[in-house]
């Protein structure tokens, strides 16, 4: 068995300690099921005291149903989302977004930019008003993108400000939040609900836990029902104190940002490793936790004969992405690998 740790995806990693702790520390007594329990009403205050805000908190399995969800909830059936066509809720999710909203259309900003614009929402919110077009409703936004580029507050603030005066809520995909919090050195409040954010998905999984993302409204109006929609959707765990204990220990501890500093730290030490060599180059800046390098295919093939493993459906070029308990001695491991490989070419 290669036992060598891959840097594939952020979803290779296991549990990290604190998590792990809570889950054990849960999984003691008997409690009351369906979330009324300490440990889930215990999480969502601590998402109060994080965000500064009094806001609702719900807890699912994945990433898939808390983007899909949360969209349902602000749109109609006959209502669209403007997205990114790198958008996740666009490329990876089979058609979740649109089969929970009942068919709410995503119009997808055909930009080579995984960072959404004032110019590109404005476009497609207003380019038609007739009864024949899919009504927009919300903008969704990924942060960090896909590509793994950060949008700073004042583009947040800004396209926040756009949806304002078009009529259009502003949902945040945050499967990687805390490595964005990390980069830019704000508080979850800035980058969300003072920004003018109104529903955050915080990912859970991607950031040192085995499970569970949190949906938060900042306007707990547009939560009215979300419970049902989590019911009728299969996200309503009847022992939810094993989704929701484990986000007491990240967030009590610390360890939600240690963990993305880390993570960050690494994608950073690789990018600076690899810069300059012949034939390598990345192809998005590196401000979070990915670094996706750019390479002749004979360069990439070598790379993957040296065993390393990685995806290229972006761009064609090979993506790493760094989690919590990533190796040093494994990312420098892998920035001599790419040095060797580049130079044979």
């Amino acid at each position: 068995m290669n036992t060598r740790q891959q840097f594939t995806s952020d979803n290779y990693a296991g549990m990290c300690p604190e998590a792990w702790q809570a889950m054990m520390q849960a999984n003691v007594g008997s409690l009351i099921p369906y979330g009324e329990d300490e440990w889930t009403s215990r999480a969502a205050d601590a998402f109060r005291a994080l965000f500064e805000k009094e806001c609702e908190v719900f807890f699912v399995f994945n990433g898939t149903a808390a983007n899909s969800l949360a969209l349902a909830a602000l749109c109609q059936s006959y209502n669209s989302v403007i997205c990114s066509s790198y958008a996740h809720v666009e490329t990876d999710e089979c058609g979740a977004p649109e089969f929970f909203s009942n068919g709410s259309k995503l119009l997808v900003a055909r930009t080579e930019s995984a960072k959404l614009t004032e110019q590109d929402v404005r476009l497609l919110s207003t380019c038609r008003s007739d009864i024949h077009y899919p009504k927009p409703r919300a903008v969704t936004i990924t942060q960090p993108t896909e590509t793994g580029e950060l949008y700073s507050l004042s583009e947040i603030r800004t396209l926040a400000q756009t949806c304002r005066e078009l009529g259009l809520y502003l949902h945040m995909d945050g499967s990687r939040f805390a490595n964005a919090c990390a980069a830019l050195g704000c508080t979850p409040a800035d980058m969300t609900w003072r920004a003018g954010v109104d529903v955050l998905c915080f990912g859970g999984t991607k950031n040192g836990m085995a499970v569970s993302e949190a949906v938060l409204f900042f306007d707990r109006a547009l939560a009215d029902g979300f419970d049902y929609r989590c019911k009728q959707a299969g996200q309503l765990a009847s022992k939810m104190r094993f989704l929701s204990a484990p986000w007491v220990g990240m967030l009590e501890s610390g360890a939600w940002l240690r963990n993305a500093r880390h993570a960050n730290t690494c994608a950073r030490r690789l990018a600076e490793q690899v810069v300059g060599q012949p034939g390598v180059s990345l192809m998005f800046p590196v401000q979070a936790n990915g670094v996706f390098i750019h390479a002749q295919p004979a360069v990439l093939e070598r790379l993957r004969a040296c065993g390393w493993r990685f995806y290229t459906f972006i761009g064609g070029g090979a993506r790493f992405m760094f989690a919590w308990d990533a190796d040093m001695a494994e990312v420098d491991r892998l920035a001599a690998d790419i040095k060797a490989c580049a130079g044979a070419a």
